[in-house]
């Protein structure tokens, strides 16, 4: 299938029967343009990568003809386009796909490859007539400027970019300068338009997921989600309250073993929205003192409730398990004896998970209980919590010397972070980031 067959869709025979492989209508646009160059920005879910792969087996389709697929890490070229791209191409086979090259051989004469972007110095040599950049906003720019662009020159070859926006990068700086080329064309389509994902599953993403980290995986809209502050929705006008301590819900008690302060955070659950009723902060203590200083906030926020056990639900840190306050124990050893030793008192149940989450999936939680993506509000904090107050209004993303932001929390300030980070293990454990949305952030 060469170039001058743009205009049909692709085709297969095996066995003496045509196996027509079906574009939808805005992925038939991307495939129909004349366009050397074309750069396809889509939400998650869209079909990207099934139309790179058929645009691969196109651009194969003549004798000495060379198309690659460059992911941002070989590991993520295999695991995403090697197997889908074996049984799209397998009644071309010209003998069995190379599993340490990732390399197919066509009865056509052409071959495609697979490769990764993380080495791309390793790529120089070869001539191609055709390759795909998928999610180009996860690569080094170098890897097209100065490898992949010289390497189509002698054959006049083509390059399809295809990815999610991840704020405004060197990706967004190539789609707004492909809009004033000639040679290229610029494409943009949100999840919905690719029919993939049905309505109310992008109702329920919105729902759950941060305002604008759902209009850049969903909508492809590309949004500075780095800038500044990290818990950018939090308006101490709307988000603190006096929240009351309701003695048929559980509490639920979240920390984060930092040396110093020591912080954690007194919380309930109604409805899906969170409460947090109060913070314990303390400096130069240990986890002993905290289970101390917890007993006694527990004492006031029950002063009028009934007498009895108090349902505990208790999240946090994971490393707690090999952190140790003491020669003999760990932080949760200490915590976990405390209520066994005060089953008077308290009926603890753990909701631990086996590592922590990744701190960009983590912040994306939180920010979207302060504010998803239906303008919903969903944590109302007490006064008496200062510390996560000053946290959430004021904790930032870390900057290079030239002041780009970087992937990290600003943690100079030895007070910030600890606090709401106690917020987030609890959220990332009760309200976890939907199966299947994309957990990529920055």
């Amino acid at each position: 299938m060469s170039r001058n067959t743009r205009g049909r869709y692709p085709q297969a025979r095996t066995k003496g029967t045509t196996k027509v492989i079906t574009l939808k209508p805005p992925q038939l646009r991307v495939f129909l343009s004349p366009h050397r160059f074309r750069l396809l920005v889509a939400g998650r879910r869209f079909g990207k990568t099934f139309l790179a792969r058929t645009e691969l087996l196109r651009a194969a389709g003549g004798k000495g003809r060379v198309a690659w697929y460059v992911a941002p890490t070989y590991k993520q070229a295999k695991r995403i386009a090697w197997a889908p791209l074996k049984q799209l191409t397998r009644p071309y086979w010209a003998k069995k796909p190379s599993e340490t090259e990732l390399r197919i051989d066509l009865t056509t004469g052409g071959t495609i490859a697979l490769h990764g972007a993380d080495a791309y110095d390793n790529l120089r040599g070869e001539g191609l007539d055709f390759v795909v950049l998928d999610e180009f906003a996860s690569m080094a720019p170098a890897a097209w400027h100065n490898v992949l662009r010289p390497m189509l020159a002698d054959r006049r070859g083509e390059a399809l970019f295809i990815g999610t926006p991840q704020g405004f990068n060197h990706f967004y700086d190539l789609y707004a300068e492909a809009g004033t080329r000639d040679d290229w064309a610029t494409f943009h389509f949100t999840t919905e338009d690719g029919g993939n994902v049905a309505p109310d599953e992008l109702a329920s993403a919105a729902q759950q997921m941060d305002e604008r980290l759902y209009r850049q995986e969903f909508r492809a809209s590309f949004e500075e989600l780095r800038s500044g502050r990290v818990y950018w929705g939090f308006d101490r006008a709307l988000d603190v309250a006096d929240p009351e301590y309701d003695e048929r819900i559980e509490l639920c008690w979240t920390l984060d073993f930092n040396i110093d302060p020591a912080c954690s955070l007194l919380c309930q659950i109604a409805g899906g929205r969170i409460h947090v009723l109060d913070e314990i902060g303390l400096t130069n203590s240990n986890t002993y003192e905290v289970c101390k200083e917890f007993a006694r906030r527990v004492v006031t926020l029950r002063a009028r409730s009934r007498p009895g056990p108090v349902e505990i639900r208790v999240f946090g840190d994971a490393t707690g398990d090999s952190r140790k306050s003491s020669a003999h124990q760990t932080d949760w050893q200490i915590v976990r004896d405390f209520f066994r030793d005060n089953q008077n008192l308290y009926r603890a149940h753990y909701s631990l998970p086996g590592a922590n989450p990744l701190v960009a999936d983590r912040i994306n939680c939180v920010t979207a209980k302060i504010m998803n993506a239906k303008g919903e509000r969903s944590l109302a904090v007490s006064r008496r919590c200062q510390q996560l107050i000053r946290d959430l209004e004021q904790v930032c993303w870390k900057t290079d010397a030239n002041g780009n932001k970087l992937r990290e929390l600003d943690d100079s300030n030895p007070l910030r972070t600890h606090t709401s980070d106690a917020l987030g293990y609890l959220i990332a454990q009760k309200f976890p980031m939907l199966r299947g949305v994309p957990q990529r952030s920055f």
